[in-house]
């Protein structure tokens, strides 16, 4: 029996899964917020759950957890960063799901690789945003002129060690979780 859960029925109980997963990547976004002065932004724990969400059920789960949990957290007090975690933090769980999601009988390598990529994902997008997508912006929507490339590159040290920890936590409670809603 294939037990990848991107290939089976839908349930009810996933949908239920994946909606907690959305709440608490928004609360792990909104709850715990260390500003970094340089570019308005901030260090959270909101990565956890989207690595989570793409490694239990796959690319659709994963997006949909990046991209409307932590965008959610962002309207409340962060607006200017909306557009660039819907996309990197969507993109992230889209990346970890396919690469390494659903199937539980993957070899842990394909877990591990989706999980690093997840991570790579989010501090290169912000990066990306940071240095050049938003000053360009910027230029004519005052809006979006927070952060510059040399802001974007002191983020760079606590948005990698935002990854690392949900790479880990991400690993571990998948580990812990994973035969929960599979059947």
């Amino acid at each position: 029996m294939d037990n990848n859960v991107t290939h089976k029925k839908w349930t009810l109980a996933n949908t239920g899964f994946v909606a907690a997963l959305t709440a608490l990547a928004a609360v792990g976004t909104f709850v715990i917020r260390i500003p970094i002065p340089a570019t308005t932004g901030y260090f959270n724990i909101g990565d956890v759950f989207v690595i989570l969400a793409g490694l239990w059920f796959g690319p659709l789960a994963g997006l949909i957890v990046g991209a409307i949990g932590p965008t959610f957290a962002d309207a409340i007090g962060y607006p200017q960063f909306i557009l660039a975690t819907l996309i990197t933090k969507g993109l992230e769980g889209f990346l970890v799901g396919f690469i390494g999601g659903g199937n539980k009988n993957f070899k842990m390598t394909r877990k591990y690789v989706g999980a690093i990529v997840g991570g790579i994902t989010v501090v290169a997008g912000y990066f990306i945003f940071e240095s050049f997508i938003y000053p360009f912006l910027g230029k004519y929507i005052p809006f979006f002129a927070v952060t510059d490339i040399g802001a974007a590159i002191v983020e760079l040290l606590p948005n990698s060690v935002q990854a690392v920890i949900a790479i880990v936590a991400g690993l571990a409670l998948w580990r812990t979780v994973h035969n929960v809603g599979s059947e």
